[in-house]
């Protein structure tokens, strides 16, 4: 196997198998692989902008079964901490969001036990009706799968179907590829045994997407995965965004980030922590540029990895600097500090050599709003 012939093959436009992408991985110099990312990065997003987004995550509920091994954020039924974000907080949360020059609301939230279909299609409809223009990127295929089981439906493909069309009639915009971590069984046992499986995962999204919802696929590096198993996820991601349906978008964008291990169970009691350097970080999202040539656009994860390393990756076949990320509690109640306001972000792009561009989670251009207010950092 020659590498030379695999990037050749993979610019192209062709699909490497596992085989191919695991000697790429583990064979092919870096800046080779930078170069072949950032060339393929020109094929699907040609010229030089970079594409940001203003958000806010905002979590329904801290509470959840699911008992991941990753997460601090989670409390479990009953804990003195827990909490239901209230409607009040909600309006304050959303109008400070439009503030800031955002319009999307990525909501997410643990497992809760008790809370169902009615309930989020009770809390979308209302959303919707205090905030017309609220862009509700919400949920993901873990919490569908959560519903099902709470509805009392057989998880399958259809119940799945029903689920996400009474979320798209209370006001779904759009599904985050959240949850996704690893798509391998055996390490989904090892770090989220509570958590839907890599099939349900890919199932769910295989139902999206015959609803002609938008959605984005995701995948967290550093804990007990083999470079096998992250060349199968991307396979099995890219493999889904085959089976879309003609005219549907699909996964519009692709995010691989690394795990936060900072007061885990994983890093406490199992001893794992993340070892994910910078290069073998930018290595990944190359790997993905390359393995991923039917999804147009890859985001670089600043969040876990810093506003240097984000901004070579914008070198190695990103094309998406990500959110400002005005509330963010999850990743980093795990050790994630990094910041960027509007205006750094910006500034950040530039920096790298591009022209910063303004989106939605559509990945449509949008104008600088002109009264907005800078948060701080």
């Amino acid at each position: 196997m020659q590498t030379d012939q695999l990037i050749s093959k993979a610019l192209s436009l062709e699909f490497l198998d596992l085989e191919e992408g695991a000697f790429l991985y583990r064979n092919a110099p870096l800046p080779l692989l930078m170069w072949a990312g950032h060339e393929l990065r020109k094929k699907h997003v040609p010229g030089n902008k970079v594409t940001w987004i203003i958000d806010r995550n905002t979590n329904t509920t801290n509470v959840c079964v699911a008992n991941c091994k990753f997460c601090n954020f989670f409390v479990p039924p009953g804990d003195k901490d827990s909490y239901i974000t209230t409607m009040d907080m909600y309006k304050q949360k959303i109008e400070e969001l439009f503030r800031y020059g955002g319009e999307q609301l990525l909501l997410q939230g643990g497992h809760h036990p008790e809370l169902g279909l009615k309930f989020y299609t009770g809390l979308f409809r209302e959303l919707k009706k205090l905030f017309p223009s609220l862009k509700l990127h919400a949920l993901g295929p873990p919490e569908i799968v959560h519903i099902t089981q709470l509805d009392k439906l057989p998880l399958v493909a259809d119940s799945y179907n029903k689920i996400l069309s009474a979320l798209v009639d209370a006001g779904l915009d759009s599904l985050p590829g959240a949850g996704a971590e690893i798509l391998s069984d055996r390490v989904r046992k090892q770090i989220a045994q509570g958590k839907c499986t890599s099939g349900q995962w890919l199932d769910v999204m295989r139902a999206a997407h015959t609803l002609g919802l938008t959605t984005t696929a995701t995948m967290m590096i550093g804990t007990v995965e083999a470079i096998e198993e992250r060349i199968q996820h991307l396979i099995s991601v890219r493999e889904v965004q085959e089976e879309r349906p003609a005219g549907a978008t699909g996964f519009i964008a692709f995010i691989p980030w690394t795990f936060q291990d900072e007061g885990t169970i994983l890093a406490k009691v199992k001893g794992i922590k993340n070892s994910v350097t910078p290069d073998e970080y930018i290595r990944m999202v190359a790997i993905s540029r390359i393995m991923l040539p039917d999804i147009t656009n890859i985001q670089t994860s600043w969040l876990t990895m810093g506003k240097k390393v984000g901004q070579i990756c914008l070198h190695s076949g990103a094309n998406d600097f990500g959110s400002v990320m005005i509330e963010e509690n999850v990743v980093s109640a795990a050790g994630a500090k990094y910041r960027f306001s509007s205006r750094g972000i910006q500034k950040a792009i530039r920096e790298a050599g591009f022209e910063p561009q303004l989106r939605n989670q559509h990945y449509r251009y949008r104008e600088m709003p002109a009264m907005m207010e800078e948060q701080e950092v």
